[in-house]
């Protein structure tokens, strides 16, 4: 009979205390994209909900997108100042104000309010992400972090049918009122659970930067969001294009020369961190390109000879397989990884998007292609989306972890921007008539599944030029010198050689 040592004990507990982390965390993860996913079946009714013009309830997505854009870096940046747990605990505590305003909300401007608190959460993905860097043991940490990376896809995925089935038995408010029991949740396994992190910078905050920056992105957010509603040779949203590449300019001209940057760009400017993210942006438009056609064909009607006429529940049972499908294709390419890289997961986590979307373009007739096609494209994005993390976190210091972290997930998130306003504007001006009102045509969706496949394969293409690094090659900060709080690559990750 084996006995077990003390030691075996110790490490058992320490196995089952870091599996508890990962999930906690995970699930934070997995509770924002929920809040962003809960009130996709109210998008039709918003107006009579709220009182309001359709472009003016609008705003109550808008206000999230940008809100998220602004607090993200932001947040990152504070985390590794001032603890990446503390930061993690006032991102979840705004999402649930953010819903609790929300659930009170019968008029506009209290909505919009609860919505921006809502997306300024959207720093918990990064923030997890670096907290597990600093807390799991490196053997564990690829398979973590590319579960906490993929919880964004898998929350939204597995939240729509949720959402829908919600909308449609109870009073709308409940929507606001889950999220915020969950958030709180959540925020209580956080302080139960969760570690302090001891990795910091400490410094002083970029505040110049930080509104910089944020002008910059809400300039350009506003122009891609409402440049169809507004026109886009209109001198609003020209403007508004022409702000945010002078504040761009001015604000990296600022990051270069102060001494405590909101964003290290020599570091960002490395080759691993360059190509990752650039990949990211492409990743982004394909992950909301699956989002936009296919509940958008689902739900036409079956007299347009290719909509199916099916519900808002029914579009949220067809997503749902693609989340559990990432939820499983994450962890899967960490091992994969650990063997030939997180550069070669990447890479081909972006060509089973592009086969995906492909597929779709093909065979877009029946309920069961639109599932297989989803599957295909959550296995890509769940191989891609595990990847990236690592490998941002492998070309940077470990106290840069937060912000590099929230850097790659803004790209993410200016690729589903981006996705919004293309796709969104291909399916209304790419039309056939259905009785007095207009329609999607079915080129147009060809169009926008197109697309989103050579999004993939650009994202493929970008990250080929990630370099190989060496295994036993350390992690070396902006400013020269060996970086003393982090370990070798070998030590954390194991990325593409």
């Amino acid at each position: 009979m084996q006995t077990l040592t003390s030691a075996d004990t110790d490490s058992e507990k320490s196995g089952d205390r870091t599996n508890l982390v990962v999930a906690v965390l995970a699930l934070g993860g997995i509770a924002v994209s929920l809040m962003q996913t809960l009130i996709i079946p109210l998008i039709p009714e918003l107006p009579a909900l709220l009182h309001a013009s359709p472009g003016d309830a609008a705003w109550a997505i808008t206000a999230t997108l940008l809100a998220a854009a602004v607090a993200t870096p932001v947040v990152g940046r504070l985390g590794d100042m001032f603890g990446k747990r503390h930061l993690l605990l006032v991102s979840i505590a705004l999402m649930v104000v953010g819903s609790v305003v929300g659930a009170l909300s019968n008029s506009l401007t209290p909505m919009i309010i609860g919505r921006i608190l809502q997306g300024m959460a959207a720093g918990v993905i990064p923030l997890g992400i670096s907290l597990m860097r600093d807390t799991v043991p490196p053997e564990r940490l690829g398979s973590a972090t590319a579960l906490m990376s993929a919880s964004l896809g898998i929350g939204g995925a597995l939240g729509l049918p949720a959402a829908a089935l919600l909308a449609d038995h109870t009073d709308w408010h409940a929507l606001f009122w889950v999220s915020a029991a969950l958030g709180t949740i959540v925020g209580g396994l956080v302080v139960a659970i969760v570690p302090h992190s001891t990795v910091g910078t400490g410094g002083r905050f970029d505040l110049v930067g930080a509104l910089g920056l944020s002008g910059a992105l809400v300039s350009l957010l506003l122009a891609i969001s409402k440049g169809s509603d507004w026109g886009w040779t209109s001198g609003l949203t020209l403007g508004l294009f022409a702000t945010a590449i002078v504040l761009l300019l001015a604000w990296g001209w600022w990051e270069l020369r102060t001494a405590e940057p909101l964003v290290d760009l020599r570091i960002t400017a490395r080759r691993q961190v360059l190509f990752t993210n650039a990949a990211s942006i492409g990743l982004g438009f394909s992950m909301f390109a699956m989002s936009l056609v296919i509940p958008t064909l689902l739900q036409l009607p079956v007299a347009t000879g290719y909509g199916l006429g099916k519900s808002m529940l029914m579009v949220g049972l067809v997503m749902a397989p693609s989340g559990l499908v990432m939820l499983v294709a994450a962890p899967l390419s960490a091992r994969i990884a650990r063997v030939r890289g997180f550069k070669l997961t990447l890479i081909l986590g972006a060509l089973i998007v592009a086969a995906g979307y492909g597929f779709a373009a093909v065979l877009m007739d029946e309920i069961w292609q639109l599932v297989v096609a989803g599957c295909i494209i959550g296995a890509g994005i769940g191989f891609a989306y595990g990847s990236m993390p690592a490998l941002v976190m492998a070309a940077v210091p470990r106290t840069e972890t937060a912000a590099a972290n929230s850097l790659n997930t803004l790209m993410r998130s200016l690729g589903t921007s981006v996705a919004s306003a293309v796709g969104g504007a291909i399916l209304a001006n790419l039309t056939i008539a259905l009785g007095p009102a207009t329609v999607p045509s079915q080129d147009a969706f060809r169009v926008v599944l197109g697309l989103a496949a050579a999004a993939g394969l650009v994202s493929a293409l970008l990250a080929s030029f990630i370099p190989r690094r060496s295994p036993d090659e350390p992690v070396v900060p902006s400013h020269g010198a060996p970086a003393t709080a982090s370990a070798s690559a070998s030590d954390e990750l194991t990325v593409a050689r």
